[in-house]
């Protein structure tokens, strides 16, 4: 076994090797940039390196930087995590040339599983059944439109070189083929620096079924049994699962056999998955999509149903050892699920977002696991993935574990940074998801029911109780000030209205009138055009991080921070960030923009293209502007048609969420039209 290692990743999965490798008795080496000096994985190291400014280019896709922190450390073997260079072929040489052991395949097996033209040529020549698609790489947007038309519609474009959905576009309409390959390219380029594209046949309500494979360098190979990964949105993995509902013992065996078929086929040694595209409809009529030449964001699910450490399996092979058990001693027990916890915002179209995480709680111990690097205080940002940690829930069979999981996920507290994990617990519960009738559109085909419906009115009643809760008002002299609280009082009368204006991004403002009644407080709330609707509450109880309101009658409780803009309020998964909005202010100062001509950065990011200048004239959906974050894109488009009149940003500008990127002013005939 090596005696110091370096990590060379980020966020949770750096903190999940660390910890393997200190049970293992093993020094680590923690890399960061300067985006993460204070990063969790980076506290939990045993050491630490800087390597370089946030941008990843120059620290963590650096190999110069990486190779010199591993020197410099005293590091034998290097693990890249997933992610970044975990499967870059020249980074696993380049150790090997540096004299160093890369904890994942042979550089000759990420190369030509990495390529997944290649790839598929080589399995399909050891027996193993391809999705049809184009054949040949380097492919020009010309015979990828040939190649797609020939295949038929809908297909599906993929980045040959990578992996995580990145990049991936599926495509109904030939009209836009272009503009989809295009996007798919930048995305490619971006996330893998490599934009060669394939295409292949869409299979309509597919199953997305993955097999974990473990090879010694002494010629054995096992299977771990599978994963069902089909819930995924945008091409992107959000529960994954094992084992699959789906699979018999038999069609097991089969596509086991197949994914140790495909393994041998390129010579490979360590931990990777080999996927396959299962039609929902004829399970026995797999296709293998391709193989991931690294350990999976999902292969917790697969630790708790075997028992191994996968991470130790990868150090053990990497270190020369045979793998000590053989096919037959490979049993599955229970079920695991897991949860992928991002930083988007559901309630805007799952936009990435970013920000300090004020207030943190997660679930551990018992029959769930979380995976996660994040600390308290710590910025998450808007230039790297926005996977923050992943939930894991076991237990004896598939029911409790999604009753756990659900439970676990209500339990998960990350205030400062819209999180996905409200959505996640309601998926959950989706009467598909629970009988187990998934396909890969599953989530996209039903999103609307899973999606939060408005604000809850108790969420804004909380803020204005809070707002409205009695402050000392005696200064230093002690003498007291009347008009120090927000809590109506006025000289010889009632107590008259205070009003609270308040606003989460993406909604509308909202306006809570409240008055003391004694001991309790008498409210008015309207939002969104309705009619102020009465309530009467208080505040029960509050310690700095919790909240009991009772609104009519009933208790509601709830996580909270203090943030510079107003409050943070979360719940059973989901929070609310609650700011104080002055619409007199932000009129004066175009805070408040959301006129129809002004295009607005929906999330913090990078601008990444610029296809407009001032003075051109627009049509009415046409793609203006690119703004990238998290490894995402997102179109900015003409609201109608007409001229822009201003733009404030050119491509690499740095923008924050609502700061103006655009204005189109309208014809004269649009304006008429709308008037």
């Amino acid at each position: 076994m090596f005696s110091t290692v370096l990590v060379a990743n980020r966020g949770e999965i750096a903190v999940r090797v660390i910890r393997t490798l200190r049970e293992l008795g093993v020094r680590s080496v923690a890399v960061f940039s300067d985006a993460d000096a204070d990063a969790r994985h980076v506290r939990e190291a045993d050491t630490a390196v800087r390597i370089g400014p946030a941008a990843a280019a120059e620290s963590y896709l650096s190999v110069e930087r990486l190779l010199d922190a591993a020197r410099r450390t005293g590091a034998e073997a290097v693990h890249p995590g997933y992610g970044f260079l975990a499967e870059n072929a020249a980074f696993a040489q380049a150790c090997a040339d540096a004299g160093l052991t890369f904890i994942g395949p042979p550089a000759a097996a990420i190369n030509l599983m990495g390529d997944k033209i290649r790839a598929k040529e080589t399995v399909k020549a050891a027996g193993v059944p391809v999705v049809p698609g184009s054949s040949g790489s380097g492919l020009t947007d010309a015979e990828l439109v040939s190649a797609s038309l020939e295949i038929g519609m809908p297909v599906l474009l993929k980045p040959s070189a990578g992996g995580g959905g990145k990049g991936m576009r599926l495509v109904r309409d030939e009209a836009v083929l272009g503009e989809e390959i295009a996007a798919a390219r930048r995305e490619a380029r971006s996330s893998f620096g490599d934009d060669t594209l394939l295409v292949e046949r869409w299979v309509d309500r597919p199953r997305h079924i993955e097999i974990q494979v473990l090879a010694d360098a002494h010629g054995n190979v096992v299977h771990l049994g599978e994963r069902e990964c089909s819930l995924q949105r945008r091409h992107q993995k959000v529960i994954e699962e094992a084992p699959s509902v789906l699979l018999t013992p038999q069609l097991r065996a089969s596509m086991g056999a197949a994914a140790v078929e495909a393994a041998r086929s390129c010579g490979y040694v360590g931990a990777g998955t080999v996927e396959f595209i299962v039609p929902g409809g004829d399970p026995s009529s797999y296709y293998f999509m391709e193989m991931n030449t690294r350990l999976q964001v999902e292969h917790p699910v697969t630790e708790l149903v075997t028992g191994l450490d996968l991470v130790e399996q990868q150090l053990r092979v990497a270190s020369g050892a045979e793998l000590g058990f053989s096919q037959s001693d490979v049993t599955l027990t229970g079920h695991a699920i897991e949860a992928r916890v991002c930083a988007e915002d559901p309630a805007r179209g799952f936009l990435p977002s970013g920000g300090t995480v004020l207030a943190l709680s997660e679930p551990s111990g018992g029959s769930v696991r979380t995976d996660s690097g994040l600390v308290a205080g710590v910025d998450t940002g808007s230039t790297y993935d926005p996977m923050l940690s992943k939930v894991i829930a076991y237990g004896p069979d598939r029911a409790t574990a999604l009753r756990v999981l659900r439970g676990a996920l209500a339990d998960t507290v990350i205030l400062g940074v819209q999180t996905n994990a409200g959505f996640l617990r309601r998926l959950l519960a989706h009467p598909d998801v629970v009988s187990g009738n998934l396909d890969t559109g599953l989530v996209e085909r039903d999103l609307a029911g899973m999606l939060p419906d408005g604000v809850p009115p108790q969420v804004y009643a909380a803020a204005a109780l809070l707002a409205g809760a009695p402050r000392p008002r005696a200064g230093a002299d002690g003498w007291v000030d009347p008009f120090g609280a927000a809590d109506g009082w006025r000289l010889g009368g009632t107590p008259a209205w205070t009003v609270h204006h308040f606003r989460l991004p993406g909604q509308e403002p909202a306006l809570v009138r409240t008055r003391p009644q004694g001991a309790d407080t008498e409210l008015l709330l309207s939002d969104a055009g309705r009619d102020p609707a009465p309530a009467r509450g208080r505040i029960v109880s509050r310690t700095p991080d919790h909240l009991t309101v009772e609104l009519d009658g009933i208790t509601h409780r709830f996580s909270y921070a203090a943030s510079p803009e107003g409050v943070w309020l979360g719940r059973d998964g989901d929070s609310w960030h609650v700011q104080d909005h002055d619409p007199v202010v932000a009129a004066l100062t175009g805070a408040g923009h959301a006129g129809a001509d002004t295009l607005a950065a929906p999330m913090p990011g990078t601008v990444t293209v610029v296809k407009v200048a001032v003075g051109d004239k627009v049509a009415a959906g046409q793609s203006l502007l690119v703004v990238e974050a998290m490894k995402m894109e997102h179109v900015i488009s003409a609201p109608h048609s007409g001229t822009v009149t201003e733009l404030d940003v050119s491509p690499g500008t740095t923008v924050a969420m609502d700061q103006v990127l655009a204005v189109v002013t309208p014809d004269e005939d649009e304006k008429e039209e709308t008037s």
